[in-house]
């Protein structure tokens, strides 16, 4: 097989984008490099957004954004990368939903598409500039990716719905709150 093609470049170039932004992101969270809050500081954000409990929430975005984009980058286990970060940015995707769909309105456009290239390269592979062609494609099998998107799929559903949950019991708690508060002001 030759690895002079277009299409081996513009991967190895797709995966180094997408996967370097994505390293960059998970720092951020991890170890707070590049202006992020770390893992106090990202916990925090996670519990206001619903993510509960917001240390493990923040462990776990942060390593699938970081460990996802490395692998992505290295073209290693690329079913299984490209599975993390598409389950990764599908919590991100739940957070900005409410917002649209473009960024200017605080929408979900910029994880959506990290998540939709994580997908894609998860699916069409690394090409042959990656350490998935130097290893003789052993961790990119195709029942490697079945289970990595199954597991991701389920995942990302339990992370939702758990988020969701959390966020419905505080806006009705709120609501409780306010009403209480307005018929205390007019007895």
């Amino acid at each position: 097989m030759t690895c002079l093609s277009r299409k081996d470049l513009g991967l190895f170039a797709l995966r180094a984008a997408v996967g370097g932004v994505l390293i960059a992101h998970g720092t951020q969270k991890l170890f707070g490099w590049f202006g992020g809050g770390g893992l106090e500081g990202t916990a925090k954000a996670m519990e206001h957004m619903g993510f509960e409990p917001g240390p493990r929430s923040a462990l776990a975005a942060g390593l699938g954004e970081a460990g996802g984009g490395a692998l992505l980058v290295a073209g290693l286990a690329t079913p299984a990368a490209g599975a993390i970060v598409a389950g990764t940015m599908a919590g991100a995707i739940s957070v900005h939903a409410p917002g649209g769909f473009f960024t200017t309105a605080g929408g979900y456009e910029y994880p959506a598409l990290l998540g939709a290239c994580g997908l894609a390269l998860g699916v069409s592979g690394a090409g042959c500039y990656s350490l998935d062609q130097a290893t003789g494609h052993a961790l990119d099998r195709p029942w490697i990716g079945l289970l990595a998107f199954a597991a991701s799929t389920l995942a990302a559903t339990a992370v939702v719905s758990r988020r969701r949950d959390v966020v419905r019991r505080r806006e009705a708690r709120a609501a409780d709150e306010a009403a209480q508060a307005e018929g205390i002001g007019l007895s």
